[in-house]
């Protein structure tokens, strides 16, 4: 039941067995307190304190993130979050697929389709991610090399699949670095490890998704054909 829920797009998987636990949730108005209860939505009833709930149309969305928000749907901490972006739009619950640290910029993607966003997350989809960085050095080939041949951090080895120089100033440069793996502030501990600092990091593609000339800090619908482009598996 909770995993149910949570497919539907309702709440998280979390949130939804604790709305079980509590005795919120009826199936053909019977109470249901079974987390692991399975439930045939085309011939049963299912509510949340008296309210039907449903499959909703699948929603898939890009933003802008600006610099200065979490990617998360609330934080402990009180920060101001990525969500606060859709504010006033009638939208259905959405979670990000995948995340942009609170300095970073640049195209995140949003959906209510659960499966969709699993096939773009899965490290088996190889899915490249594109960024334009600032930072505090003059690359060298042999920096470059060493980008790509990557740095073990922590028991981890971080290393990106593509790079090339933008452009150069007297101290600092700008980089189009590639991933096609995603481990946690992947390319600011990969930079740090090679004693170079992040000015600004912009994430301008997922795959054939492109951030374009979509201003800061707002989002719009992506096409059925950029969803599909994504991940194939949808029906958009």
């Amino acid at each position: 039941m909770a995993r149910t829920l949570s497919k539907l797009g309702y709440c998280s998987r979390r949130e939804a067995e604790q709305l079980i636990l509590a005795g919120r949730v009826r199936v053909d108005s019977i109470v249901c307190r079974r987390i692991d209860q399975s439930v045939d939505l085309g011939r049963s009833t299912l509510t949340v304190d008296g309210r039907v709930v449903g499959r909703e149309r699948p929603t898939y969305l890009m933003l802008n993130k600006p610099r200065g928000l979490v990617t998360t749907v609330s934080d402990e901490r009180g920060r101001p979050t990525v969500f606060q972006c859709f504010e006033g739009a009638e939208l259905p619950r959405l979670v990000p697929v995948g995340r942009l640290d609170k300095a970073s910029e640049g195209l995140l993607v949003f959906t209510n389709d659960t499966q969709w966003a699993n096939a773009i997350t899965d490290p088996a989809s190889r899915c490249e991610k594109v960024y334009h960085v600032h930072a505090t050095c003059q690359p060298s080939p042999e920096f470059i090399n060493q980008l790509l041949a990557g740095v073990t951090v922590d028991g981890e080895l971080l290393r990106v699949c593509r790079a090339e120089t933008i452009r150069v100033g007297p101290r600092n440069c700008w980089m189009e670095l590639s991933l096609n793996e995603g481990k946690n502030r992947h390319l600011r501990r990969l930079l740090a490890a090679l004693g170079v600092d992040v000015l600004q990091l912009v994430r301008i593609a997922i795959g054939p998704l492109e951030l374009g000339d979509l201003p800061k800090g707002q989002w719009r619908q992506l096409t059925p054909e950029q969803a599909r482009c994504l991940a194939p598996i949808i029906q958009a």
